[in-house]
């Protein structure tokens, strides 16, 4: 029998009020509830503006500790509006250690898991690496009432050894939490080969490992509190693949968009019958991928 999974994902443009983007996502969280969704997935670190964007030891201010008031809100959330949620958090493990963590709510308001990011950009405007520690707690999916989730963060998009071991592990859906926008001396042509990159190199996790995709990404301009760059314009673009790549849903680049998805949790068992990628892997001579490089 069909198994469709009722997903919702909100893409949101932030303030610099943490307060007030909790109170937009919670209205939102509960709309889709209130249309069907059973798992609703939020962008990439969604509490506040992209903080990144610069170098800054005061900003380590809006890490919160797990479990802390900020998980007892959203599990709260989660359980009024009986989903499975999936958020995206600063995490305070210690001081000075820091995480980039998606943390996963069971719909009676558990907390099912985390994932901390672990692969770390360092890029203009993506000071990554300044904040947060990798993540040490390895590629596990998460289990929950609606499937076995395959959470990873942004940064983890790129990576097709991630969704592989996702994949092998026996995740049924890959998620990808994400706030990537362009830069604004890029040329036109230049964005547009960016954001498609983007798009597609998830459609091939999707593609190769016969699995559906959920990214959710960020939208809206954010200034560069430095001053130093013209800042950051989100490129939202949110989307829903099928196990053979194709689009479910797409969101536009340049407006919130809030959407309850319908995703067919048992095409992955077909797909995967006509083109065995699995079955086929070579194991035996993949060594080299634990290489940094082969010279």
């Amino acid at each position: 029998m069909d198994r469709i999974l009722k997903v919702g994902i909100i893409q949101q443009a932030n303030g610099a009020d943490t307060g007030e983007n909790r109170k937009r996502l919670a209205e939102k969280i509960k709309k889709l509830a209130s249309e069907g969704a059973e798992l609703v997935v939020n962008q990439e670190l969604h509490d506040s503006l992209y903080f990144c964007q610069t170098e800054n030891v005061d900003l380590c201010g809006l890490a919160v500790a797990i479990p802390s008031e900020t998980t007892e809100f959203y599990a709260a959330l989660a359980k009024e509006a009986g989903v499975v949620l999936v958020t995206s958090l600063f995490e305070r493990r210690a001081p000075g250690l820091y995480h980039n963590t998606a943390v996963v709510f069971e719909k009676d308001g558990t907390m099912a898991g985390k994932y901390r990011k672990m692969h770390i950009p360092d890029d203009p405007a993506y000071y990554e690496k300044f904040y947060f520690t990798p993540g040490d707690l390895g590629f596990e999916p998460i289990q929950t009432s609606v499937g076995k989730l395959g959470v990873l963060v942004c940064w983890d998009q790129w990576y097709p050894e991630a969704a592989r071991l996702m994949a092998l592990k026996g995740a049924e859906i890959l998620i990808y939490p994400t706030a990537i926008g362009w830069e604004s001396s890029d040329t036109s042509e230049e964005k547009e080969r960016q954001r498609q990159a983007w798009i597609t190199v998830q459609r091939g996790h999707a593609i190769a490992n016969g699995l559906p995709v959920v990214a959710v990404n960020r939208v809206g301009h954010e200034a560069d509190p430095s001053g130093c760059t013209n800042g950051i314009t989100f490129w939202g673009n949110s989307f829903v693949a099928g196990p053979q790549g194709e689009f479910v849903f797409e969101a536009p680049d340049d407006c919130e968009t809030e959407a309850v998805i319908d995703v067919d949790m048992t095409r992955s068992e077909q797909v995967r019958r006509w083109w065995p990628f699995l079955r086929d892997r070579r194991i035996e001579n993949y060594g080299g991928l634990t290489s940094r490089f082969l010279d």
